[in-house]
């Protein structure tokens, strides 16, 4: 769950359904428009809040992923993220008592991509702040800091998040950064996971400083049940975790990227 800045709170949400409309070639805007929700089968349902953009800039097969997790400088202070359903309405314990619960899947999401992204080939690697609690935004070991530093330098920075349960999430999506062109990895994440408008909440303060926000999905429901069942949470995280690695792959492929076909792992 992602915030204007890590201080702020959260805004009255704006329910509706979405519509994605294609521009013509090189343009891209924040614009809005109704269109009837999709739900995926893993994930739940895709961001309410669409935006009207096209990622065509070209990325270069060795450019170099760099993949973080939401809120793992943020435990204890406002802007940590979602504790999910289950421990905010039905009791359950956190599965980590230092941090909110989607910081602790935002971790694990971040690992699993980062491990099916090297068996892709993908340039790829992970970054950890070293403290759960950094009130400083400018200190150079947050997220937001090393986000800028590296995609000043042409990576492509990637947070993990999971968005608050229903009603007061959105939904999957990409929020793309903002500091760049729109490329084709952006529009690869898009067809799998949703996209959000460019300005979502007026522009984050993650997506100013380079980075891409992935939503996965709403912390509640199929999806956070799949999570902490320790029967399905293997198969659950690696499902995710390749769908996000095969867009990556795409992104960075000659042809521009199409809706990847994915076989769903069975639930045991």
């Amino acid at each position: 769950m992602v915030f204007p800045n890590r201080r702020s709170k959260p805004q009255n949400l704006i329910t509706g359904s979405v519509v994605i409309s294609l521009l013509s070639f090189g343009l891209a805007t924040a614009a809005e428009a109704p269109l009837p929700p999709q739900t995926d089968p893993i994930t739940g349902p895709r961001t309410r809040r669409v935006g009207r953009w096209i990622g065509h800039e070209k990325v270069s097969k060795d450019v170099q992923f760099l993949i973080l997790a939401g809120h793992a400088d943020s435990q204890g202070m406002q802007g940590s993220g979602t504790s999910g359903a289950a421990v905010d309405l039905q009791g359950a314990d956190p599965m980590d008592p230092r941090m909110r619960d989607e910081l602790f899947w935002n971790l694990k999401i971040r690992d699993a991509v980062v491990r099916e992204g090297l068996i892709r080939g993908l340039n790829i690697r992970s970054y950890d702040p070293g403290n759960l609690s950094i009130p400083d935004d400018n200190d150079p070991r947050t997220n937001w800091s090393v986000a800028r530093r590296q995609s000043a330098l042409g990576d492509y920075v990637l947070e993990i998040h999971f968005d608050a349960y229903s009603p007061h999430g959105y939904g999957s999506g990409l929020i793309p950064a903002l500091n760049r062109k729109l490329n084709r990895v952006d529009e690869s994440l898009a067809l799998e996971f949703g996209r959000y408008p460019k300005l979502f909440r007026g522009g984050l303060g993650g997506p100013r400083r380079g980075l891409g926000i992935l939503e996965i999905g709403m912390l509640g429901g199929n999806l956070e049940a799949k999570l902490r069942n320790p029967n399905t949470r293997k198969a659950t995280i690696d499902g995710i975790a390749q769908r996000v690695a095969e867009a990556l792959v795409r992104g960075i492929t000659t042809d521009p990227p199409k809706k990847i076909q994915v076989n769903y792992p069975p639930w045991k």
